[in-house]
């Protein structure tokens, strides 16, 4: 998209910014408090966020390009773990500045591993404490963040609540300062650079883990494989299922197909919020045998090229 003409100043910034993190540390909803949208997808597992995600957020001082990133993790030998790294590592090489999120006061061997991915980062690092609403004694973090400070060279420090929406002013204008100067890149209403077909696949993933979180935390896929309008102006969305055995297949099915009728109509609420238009959703669930450790499967479902 163009930029628009109010960009065109001198001292008008644009540049990305990513936010890394281990999993379960709420990038996901940081970037949503950050843009005012719910663009990322939340949920309760680690892992949820699987590609890198975009979000736009667009004032008179600078455009901010968030990316959104899954957690970098160890262990899991999986393609799909290789996959989730990458993508993470990925963001850490190209943002203009990356914005490490851990939990307020905890710091475990996950969090160590995003800072030696980054340590070397020729780019302002920023570190974002998430969830300081969770502390009863908040003076007890500055201990906690001197100590993080004695080995690890943070260019600046920020304490937020993404779910209370604590501090994010002041990380915005923090991130705008060291981007550089240079007009906008999307127009000044866009939100992300993602098209309907992905947020209405991220949508029925999205209650995959939240209702299934415990029988089938990382076993399944959405593809979408058809997403039309039709003479009405209502979406007609097909949507495939992908797991990995017969009987995870089951389960996502349920009993008398309780469990996917459910899954199903609130995808179908969500998209139609999101959308604002009526939606017509088919869900189908499908076998292919260990597709998330198979390169060419994670190809096809979208998994590579983030």
């Amino acid at each position: 998209m163009s930029a628009n003409e109010d960009s065109a100043t001198s001292d008008f910034r644009c540049g990305t910014a990513a936010l890394v993190g281990r999993p379960n540390v709420g990038k996901s909803t940081l970037l949503n408090a950050l843009i005012g949208w719910r663009l990322s997808i939340t949920g309760p597992k680690p892992q949820t966020t699987r590609h890198r995600i975009l979000g736009v957020h667009t004032s008179e001082r600078g455009q901010i390009l968030w990316l959104d990133t899954p957690g970098l993790h160890r262990g899991g030998g999986r393609a799909m773990n290789r996959e989730l790294n990458r993508a993470a590592r990925k963001a850490i090489g190209e943002a203009d500045v990356v914005v490490h999120v851990i939990e307020a006061g905890r710091w475990t061997g996950e969090d160590q591993l995003v800072w030696e991915a980054l340590s070397n980062a020729e780019r302002p690092r920023l570190l974002a404490l998430n969830k300081v609403d969770t502390q009863k004694d908040k003076k007890a973090l500055l201990p906690f963040v001197a100590k993080l400070n004695e080995t690890r060279a943070y260019d600046a420090i920020h304490f937020v609540s993404a779910k209370q929406r604590d501090g994010l002013e002041a990380l915005q204008s923090d991130i705008l300062a060291r981007l550089p100067v240079g007009p906008a890149i999307f127009e000044p209403d866009a939100i992300t650079d993602r098209n309907e077909r992905f947020l209405a696949a991220e949508l029925v993933r999205e209650q995959l883990m939240l209702r299934l979180a415990q029988e089938l935390p990382y076993s399944t896929s959405v593809e979408i494989e058809q997403f039309a309008d039709d003479a009405g102006g209502r979406i007609e969305i097909g949507a495939a299922i992908w797991v990995e055995r017969d009987g995870q297949k089951a389960i996502v099915i349920g009993a008398g197909g309780a469990q996917l009728k459910t899954i199903g109509s609130a995808a179908r609420r969500a998209m139609e919020k999101l959308f604002e238009r009526r939606v017509h959703l088919t869900l189908w669930v499908k076998v292919r045998e260990n597709w998330s450790d198979d390169d060419a499967a994670l190809r096809a479902f979208g998994y590579s090229g983030d």
